[in-house]
Order: structure tokens, then C-alpha cells, then sequence
């Protein structure tokens, strides 16, 4: 079990490398060049760069991703191609499932037009990500962690 982070926009990665690390976890960060980071990641943590581009990080997640792995990713086109080879999450701390992602591709799609017509976003923005996310994120990928960890022991009985 491996936790992938699509990392031009995560905003958990510190969490699901702690959380990694308690669990003995390999992470791997998949960004573009255009997100390099000076961070110096844990040796558990591995960081896998791709060229600009749109949908480059995407396209090497689902190139490196396995059955039992995890990943985290706010993309909802990304979510729905990983949804048959592996669990994936949001970093707001739920598990996308194939019965809601009609409804989520939807609300994707129709904000996409809405920008297109008018110009701009129309509201406010997204809340500021804050500590009770952070918190219900972490709560969601121990529970999940914990899951795969006795169904795999379960199946080796």
C-alpha cells in the first residue's frame, strides 16, 4: 500500500506523510515543474516530476498507481479514471465513490461554463482550508489505512 498525492494543489501532503510514516507508508508526490518544491521530504516520501502541461501529473498518477493504493486528489476526472484500479480521496476528508461522481462531474462541468460566460468565478471562492479539514482529512486516511491493513492481514490468514 502506497499513498499518491496529486501535488500541484494538495493541501494535505503533511498530513498523509505523517500519517504515512506512523504506518511505515512509501508517499510519492507526483507535481509539474512548475510546482517544484525545496521541501526536504522525509526518506519515505518520494517527489516524481512531469513535464508542464495540462493533466501531466494526472496522467503519471494513473501510470504509477496499483489495487492497493491510495490517492489523494481533488480532480474529479482524475478521481473517476482511478476509481477501478485503487481508493481515491479529497483532501476535504471523503472517499469518492462511483454513484456520486455523474453528480460531481456535473457541478464541474457547470461551473466550467459559468466561468466561461461571465468571465470570473462566480462566488467568493472556497472557504480557507483550516484545521478542522486538516483534522477530518487525517481521520478519513487513518480509517481507510486501518481498513486495508486488517483486510490484508485477513486475507492472509
Amino acid at each position: 500500500m502506497r499513498i499518491l498525492l496529486d501535488g500541484d494543489a494538495c493541501p494535505v501532503k503533511a498530513e498523509a506523510i505523517s500519517l504515512a510514516a506512523t504506518w511505515d507508508l512509501p508517499v510519492i508526490i507526483v507535481a509539474s515543474y512548475n510546482h517544484v518544491s525545496k521541501t526536504d521530504y522525509p526518506a519515505h516520501v518520494q517527489t516524481v516530476y512531469v513535464e508542464r502541461g495540462a493533466d501531466q501529473a494526472d496522467y503519471k498518477i494513473v501510470a504509477l498507481v496499483q489495487p492497493s493504493d491510495i490517492v489523494v486528489t481533488q480532480d474529479y476526472g482524475l478521481a473517476t479514471i482511478l476509481l477501478n484500479k485503487a481508493i481515491v480521496l479529497h483532501h476535504m476528508g471523503w472517499r469518492y465513490r462511483p454513484e456520486a461522481m455523474d453528480q460531481l462531474l456535473t457541478q464541474r462541468y457547470m461551473g466550467q461554463v459559468s466561468r466561461r460566460k461571465t468571465g470570473r468565478y462566480g462566488g467568493k471562492g472556497p472557504k480557507p482550508f483550516g484545521r478542522q479539514d486538516r483534522e477530518r482529512f487525517s481521520a478519513c486516511l487513518e480509517a481507510i489505512i486501518r481498513q486495508e491493513i486488517r483486510q490484508e492481514k485477513g486475507a492472509g490468514l
